[in-house]
Protein backbone atom coordinates (compact mmCIF):
# COMPACT_ATOMS: atom_id res chain seq x y z
CA UNK A 1 0.00 0.00 0.00
CA UNK A 2 1.19 3.53 -0.76
CA UNK A 3 0.40 5.66 2.26
CA UNK A 4 0.72 9.42 2.34
CA UNK A 5 0.85 10.24 6.05
CA UNK A 6 0.93 13.53 7.89
CA UNK A 7 2.42 12.84 11.33
CA UNK A 8 1.65 14.89 14.41
CA UNK A 9 3.85 13.27 17.06
CA UNK A 10 6.96 15.28 17.95
CA UNK A 11 10.28 13.66 16.90
CA UNK A 12 8.49 10.92 15.02
CA UNK A 13 10.80 8.53 13.10
CA UNK A 14 10.81 8.75 9.31
CA UNK A 15 9.76 5.12 8.97
CA UNK A 16 6.63 5.64 11.12
CA UNK A 17 3.45 3.94 9.91
CA UNK A 18 -0.06 3.62 11.42
CA UNK A 19 0.79 0.12 12.60
CA UNK A 20 3.17 1.55 15.19
CA UNK A 21 0.25 2.87 17.20
CA UNK A 22 2.51 5.42 18.89
CA UNK A 23 1.03 8.68 17.58
CA UNK A 24 -2.25 10.02 18.89
CA UNK A 25 -3.38 11.50 15.55
CA UNK A 26 -3.09 10.08 12.04
CA UNK A 27 -3.81 11.77 8.71
CA UNK A 28 -3.36 9.68 5.59
CA UNK A 29 -4.78 8.97 2.16
CA UNK A 30 -6.80 5.81 1.60
CA UNK A 31 -4.75 3.66 -0.82
CA UNK A 32 -6.37 2.47 -4.03
CA UNK A 33 -6.08 -1.19 -3.03
CA UNK A 34 -8.70 -0.49 -0.35
CA UNK A 35 -11.21 0.49 -3.04
CA UNK A 36 -14.61 -1.11 -2.50
CA UNK A 37 -14.01 -1.93 1.18
CA UNK A 38 -16.23 -0.77 3.98
CA UNK A 39 -14.68 1.91 6.15
CA UNK A 40 -14.26 -0.47 9.09
CA UNK A 41 -12.56 -3.01 6.81
CA UNK A 42 -10.18 -0.37 5.49
CA UNK A 43 -9.36 0.69 9.03
CA UNK A 44 -8.60 -2.92 9.95
CA UNK A 45 -6.10 -3.12 7.08
CA UNK A 46 -4.49 0.23 7.82
CA UNK A 47 -4.31 -0.23 11.61
CA UNK A 48 -3.66 -3.95 12.15
CA UNK A 49 -2.16 -3.34 15.60
CA UNK A 50 -5.58 -2.36 16.93
CA UNK A 51 -8.48 -4.70 17.62
CA UNK A 52 -11.70 -4.50 15.60
CA UNK A 53 -13.61 -3.58 18.73
CA UNK A 54 -11.31 -0.60 19.27
CA UNK A 55 -11.69 0.50 15.67
CA UNK A 56 -15.47 0.24 15.99
CA UNK A 57 -15.27 2.33 19.16
CA UNK A 58 -13.31 5.00 17.26
CA UNK A 59 -16.00 5.09 14.59
CA UNK A 60 -18.89 5.27 17.05
CA UNK A 61 -17.27 8.04 19.08
CA UNK A 62 -16.58 10.24 16.03
CA UNK A 63 -12.82 9.83 16.14
CA UNK A 64 -12.58 8.82 12.47
CA UNK A 65 -13.30 11.27 9.63
CA UNK A 66 -13.16 10.86 5.87
CA UNK A 67 -12.63 14.00 3.80
CA UNK A 68 -13.63 15.93 6.90
CA UNK A 69 -16.94 14.12 7.40
CA UNK A 70 -18.14 11.38 9.73
CA UNK A 71 -19.45 8.09 8.36
CA UNK A 72 -20.63 4.78 9.77
CA UNK A 73 -18.72 1.51 9.56
CA UNK A 74 -20.53 0.38 6.39
CA UNK A 75 -19.58 3.41 4.31
CA UNK A 76 -17.54 2.33 1.26
CA UNK A 77 -14.20 3.85 0.37
CA UNK A 78 -12.72 4.05 -3.14
CA UNK A 79 -9.17 5.25 -2.56
CA UNK A 80 -7.85 8.78 -2.50
CA UNK A 81 -9.98 9.96 0.42
CA UNK A 82 -8.24 11.74 3.27
CA UNK A 83 -8.62 9.72 6.45
CA UNK A 84 -8.07 11.29 9.88
CA UNK A 85 -8.02 9.21 13.04
CA UNK A 86 -7.76 10.32 16.64
CA UNK A 87 -6.04 7.28 18.15
CA UNK A 88 -5.34 8.67 21.60
CA UNK A 89 -6.15 5.94 24.13
CA UNK A 90 -9.29 6.39 26.17
CA UNK A 91 -8.55 7.28 29.81
CA UNK A 92 -9.74 3.89 31.03
CA UNK A 93 -7.30 2.15 28.67
CA UNK A 94 -4.29 3.64 30.46
CA UNK A 95 -5.82 3.91 33.93
CA UNK A 96 -3.73 1.14 35.48
CA UNK A 97 -0.36 2.66 34.70
CA UNK A 98 2.42 3.22 37.24
CA UNK A 99 2.74 6.82 38.45
CA UNK A 100 5.38 8.31 40.71
CA UNK A 101 3.08 9.47 43.51
CA UNK A 102 4.49 9.72 47.05
CA UNK A 103 3.15 7.19 49.54
CA UNK A 104 3.21 7.32 53.33
CA UNK A 105 4.15 3.70 54.06
CA UNK A 106 3.61 2.69 57.68
CA UNK A 107 4.67 -0.95 57.29
CA UNK A 108 6.13 -3.01 54.46
CA UNK A 109 7.38 -6.55 54.01
CA UNK A 110 7.25 -9.17 51.26
CA UNK A 111 3.57 -9.84 51.93
CA UNK A 112 1.94 -6.60 53.03
CA UNK A 113 1.95 -2.85 52.64
CA UNK A 114 0.15 -0.62 55.14
CA UNK A 115 -0.50 2.86 53.75
CA UNK A 116 -1.55 6.03 55.57
CA UNK A 117 -3.74 7.54 52.84
CA UNK A 118 -3.99 11.33 52.70
CA UNK A 119 -7.16 13.29 52.11
CA UNK A 120 -7.84 13.79 48.39
CA UNK A 121 -6.19 10.61 47.11
CA UNK A 122 -8.60 8.40 45.16
CA UNK A 123 -8.05 4.67 45.71
CA UNK A 124 -9.09 3.18 42.33
CA UNK A 125 -9.19 4.73 38.85
CA UNK A 126 -12.72 5.46 37.71
CA UNK A 127 -14.92 8.00 36.00
CA UNK A 128 -13.41 11.45 36.49
CA UNK A 129 -10.28 10.01 38.16
CA UNK A 130 -8.50 7.86 35.60
CA UNK A 131 -5.04 8.71 36.93
CA UNK A 132 -3.33 9.98 40.06
CA UNK A 133 -4.80 7.25 42.26
CA UNK A 134 -3.44 5.03 45.00
CA UNK A 135 -3.49 2.10 42.58
CA UNK A 136 -1.23 4.03 40.16
CA UNK A 137 1.12 4.88 43.01
CA UNK A 138 1.27 1.27 44.20
CA UNK A 139 2.18 -0.01 40.73
CA UNK A 140 5.09 2.42 40.64
CA UNK A 141 6.30 1.56 44.15
CA UNK A 142 5.92 -2.21 43.73
CA UNK A 143 5.70 -3.21 40.04
CA UNK A 144 4.98 -6.85 40.96
CA UNK A 145 1.52 -5.70 42.09
CA UNK A 146 0.54 -5.67 38.41
CA UNK A 147 0.14 -9.43 38.84
CA UNK A 148 -2.25 -9.12 41.80
CA UNK A 149 -5.92 -8.22 41.23
CA UNK A 150 -6.64 -4.53 41.94
CA UNK A 151 -2.92 -4.11 42.65
CA UNK A 152 -3.44 -5.86 45.98
CA UNK A 153 -6.06 -3.43 47.33
CA UNK A 154 -8.52 -5.33 49.52
CA UNK A 155 -10.56 -2.49 51.03
CA UNK A 156 -11.14 1.17 50.26
CA UNK A 157 -11.30 4.57 51.83
CA UNK A 158 -13.30 7.38 50.26
CA UNK A 159 -11.34 10.11 48.49
CA UNK A 160 -11.80 12.59 51.35
CA UNK A 161 -11.34 10.06 54.15
CA UNK A 162 -7.79 9.75 55.49
CA UNK A 163 -6.02 6.95 57.27
CA UNK A 164 -4.81 3.38 57.26
CA UNK A 165 -5.27 0.82 54.49
CA UNK A 166 -3.69 -2.59 53.98
CA UNK A 167 -2.48 -3.81 50.58
CA UNK A 168 -1.55 -7.40 49.74
CA UNK A 169 1.69 -7.93 47.81
CA UNK A 170 0.89 -11.51 46.78
CA UNK A 171 -2.15 -13.46 45.68
CA UNK A 172 -1.86 -15.65 48.76
CA UNK A 173 -1.83 -12.64 51.08
CA UNK A 174 -4.76 -11.08 49.26
CA UNK A 175 -6.84 -14.25 49.58
CA UNK A 176 -6.06 -14.47 53.29
CA UNK A 177 -6.91 -10.81 53.94
CA UNK A 178 -10.19 -11.08 52.05
CA UNK A 179 -11.10 -14.08 54.21
CA UNK A 180 -10.24 -12.10 57.34
CA UNK A 181 -12.49 -9.29 56.17
CA UNK A 182 -15.29 -11.73 55.46
CA UNK A 183 -14.83 -13.26 58.92
CA UNK A 184 -14.97 -9.74 60.43
CA UNK A 185 -11.64 -10.22 62.19
CA UNK A 186 -9.88 -7.23 60.62
CA UNK A 187 -10.10 -4.43 63.18
CA UNK A 188 -10.86 -1.08 61.54
CA UNK A 189 -11.36 1.88 63.87
CA UNK A 190 -12.25 5.40 62.77
CA UNK A 191 -12.55 8.79 64.43
CA UNK A 192 -15.53 10.80 63.21
CA UNK A 193 -16.77 14.24 64.20
CA UNK A 194 -20.56 14.22 63.95
CA UNK A 195 -23.36 16.70 64.37
CA UNK A 196 -25.29 16.84 67.63
CA UNK A 197 -24.86 15.21 71.01
CA UNK A 198 -24.33 11.46 70.91
CA UNK A 199 -25.66 10.05 74.19
CA UNK A 200 -23.60 6.90 74.53
CA UNK A 201 -22.18 3.80 72.91
CA UNK A 202 -24.36 2.06 70.39
CA UNK A 203 -24.62 -0.23 67.42
CA UNK A 204 -26.13 0.54 64.03
CA UNK A 205 -27.27 -2.72 62.45
CA UNK A 206 -28.95 -1.58 59.24
CA UNK A 207 -28.56 -2.95 55.71
CA UNK A 208 -26.99 -0.61 53.14
CA UNK A 209 -27.51 -0.58 49.40
CA UNK A 210 -27.59 1.76 46.44
CA UNK A 211 -30.00 4.67 46.90
CA UNK A 212 -33.17 3.86 44.91
CA UNK A 213 -33.30 7.20 43.07
CA UNK A 214 -29.90 8.88 43.58
CA UNK A 215 -27.48 6.37 42.13
CA UNK A 216 -24.33 8.08 43.37
CA UNK A 217 -25.48 7.67 46.97
CA UNK A 218 -25.93 4.76 49.34
CA UNK A 219 -28.86 4.37 51.72
CA UNK A 220 -30.27 2.23 54.49
CA UNK A 221 -32.96 -0.04 53.07
CA UNK A 222 -34.16 -3.61 53.45
CA UNK A 223 -32.88 -4.72 50.03
CA UNK A 224 -29.30 -3.78 50.92
CA UNK A 225 -26.47 -5.86 52.32
CA UNK A 226 -25.86 -6.49 56.02
CA UNK A 227 -23.95 -3.60 57.59
CA UNK A 228 -22.92 -3.20 61.23
CA UNK A 229 -21.16 -0.21 62.83
CA UNK A 230 -20.33 0.10 66.53
CA UNK A 231 -19.68 3.55 67.97
CA UNK A 232 -18.64 5.10 71.28
CA UNK A 233 -18.20 8.67 72.51
CA UNK A 234 -14.68 10.13 72.76
CA UNK A 235 -15.47 13.80 73.39
CA UNK A 236 -18.61 15.95 73.45
CA UNK A 237 -18.97 19.57 72.35
CA UNK A 238 -21.91 21.99 72.24
CA UNK A 239 -22.98 21.13 68.70
CA UNK A 240 -20.84 18.13 67.85
CA UNK A 241 -19.44 14.86 69.20
CA UNK A 242 -16.17 13.09 68.47
CA UNK A 243 -16.94 9.39 68.18
CA UNK A 244 -14.94 6.25 67.57
CA UNK A 245 -16.55 3.94 65.03
CA UNK A 246 -15.62 0.31 64.55
CA UNK A 247 -16.60 -1.46 61.36
CA UNK A 248 -17.78 -5.04 61.46
CA UNK A 249 -18.63 -4.92 57.76
CA UNK A 250 -17.25 -2.75 54.99
CA UNK A 251 -20.03 -1.33 52.85
CA UNK A 252 -19.53 1.73 50.66
CA UNK A 253 -19.88 4.94 52.75
CA UNK A 254 -20.92 2.77 55.71
CA UNK A 255 -20.01 5.09 58.61
CA UNK A 256 -21.31 8.16 56.78
CA UNK A 257 -24.65 6.47 56.00
CA UNK A 258 -25.07 4.84 59.40
CA UNK A 259 -24.31 7.95 61.47
CA UNK A 260 -26.67 10.01 59.31
CA UNK A 261 -29.29 7.27 59.76
CA UNK A 262 -29.18 7.68 63.57
CA UNK A 263 -29.40 11.47 63.31
CA UNK A 264 -25.70 12.33 63.63
CA UNK A 265 -24.26 12.94 60.15
CA UNK A 266 -20.58 13.70 59.82
CA UNK A 267 -19.34 17.28 59.92
CA UNK A 268 -18.38 18.37 56.40
CA UNK A 269 -20.21 15.54 54.62
CA UNK A 270 -21.76 17.21 51.57
CA UNK A 271 -23.52 13.99 50.52
CA UNK A 272 -25.14 12.79 53.74
CA UNK A 273 -24.64 15.74 56.10
CA UNK A 274 -26.27 19.01 57.04
CA UNK A 275 -25.66 22.23 55.16
CA UNK A 276 -25.93 24.36 58.29
CA UNK A 277 -25.05 23.51 61.88
CA UNK A 278 -25.33 26.95 63.44
CA UNK A 279 -21.54 27.22 63.78
CA UNK A 280 -19.37 28.82 61.10
CA UNK A 281 -16.29 26.75 61.95
CA UNK A 282 -18.12 23.44 61.59
CA UNK A 283 -19.88 24.57 58.42
CA UNK A 284 -16.60 25.62 56.81
CA UNK A 285 -14.90 22.23 57.15
CA UNK A 286 -14.44 21.16 53.50
CA UNK A 287 -14.70 17.36 53.72
CA UNK A 288 -16.22 14.63 55.86
CA UNK A 289 -14.47 14.58 59.24
CA UNK A 290 -13.48 10.91 59.14
CA UNK A 291 -10.10 9.29 59.75
CA UNK A 292 -9.15 5.59 59.84
CA UNK A 293 -6.83 5.80 62.85
CA UNK A 294 -6.34 2.15 63.84
CA UNK A 295 -5.95 -1.07 61.82
CA UNK A 296 -5.40 -4.57 63.19
CA UNK A 297 -5.12 -7.95 61.48
CA UNK A 298 -3.38 -11.31 61.49
CA UNK A 299 -0.30 -11.38 59.28
CA UNK A 300 -1.21 -13.73 56.40
CA UNK A 301 2.22 -15.40 56.32
CA UNK A 302 3.39 -15.45 59.94
CA UNK A 303 0.06 -15.61 61.81
CA UNK A 304 1.24 -12.76 64.05
CA UNK A 305 -1.33 -10.31 65.45
CA UNK A 306 -0.41 -6.88 64.12
CA UNK A 307 -1.80 -3.38 64.65
CA UNK A 308 -0.98 0.15 63.52
CA UNK A 309 -2.21 3.64 64.42
CA UNK A 310 -2.24 6.88 62.47
CA UNK A 311 -2.37 10.40 63.94
CA UNK A 312 -5.15 12.72 62.87
CA UNK A 313 -4.32 14.78 59.77
CA UNK A 314 -3.61 18.47 60.33
CA UNK A 315 -6.97 19.78 59.14
CA UNK A 316 -8.92 17.47 61.46
CA UNK A 317 -6.60 18.21 64.40
CA UNK A 318 -6.92 21.95 63.81
CA UNK A 319 -10.71 21.72 63.70
CA UNK A 320 -10.76 19.92 67.03
CA UNK A 321 -8.41 22.47 68.58
CA UNK A 322 -10.73 25.30 67.60
CA UNK A 323 -13.95 23.69 68.77
CA UNK A 324 -12.39 22.60 72.06
CA UNK A 325 -12.04 26.32 72.75
CA UNK A 326 -15.23 27.63 71.15
CA UNK A 327 -17.67 24.78 71.66
CA UNK A 328 -16.58 23.15 74.90
CA UNK A 329 -19.55 21.27 76.34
Amino acid sequence: MNLAIEKTRVNEPDDYSPQDGAASHHRLMIPTDCAGLRLDQALAQLFPAHSRSRLQAWLKSGRVSLNGGLHDAKFKVWGGEVLEVDAAPAPEEVAEAPEDIPLNIVFEDAHLLVIDKPVGLVVHPGSGNWSGTLLNALLHHAPELAGVPRAGIVHRLDKDTSGLMVVARTLEAQTDLVRQLQARTVRRHYLALVHGTVTGPGVVDAAIGRHPSQRTKMAVHSAGRVAVTRYSVCERFTRATLVECRLETGRTHQIRVHMAHVGHPLIGDATYGRRRSGNAVLDAFPRQALHAFRLGLVHPATGEEMAWESPLPQDFESLLAIIRTELAA
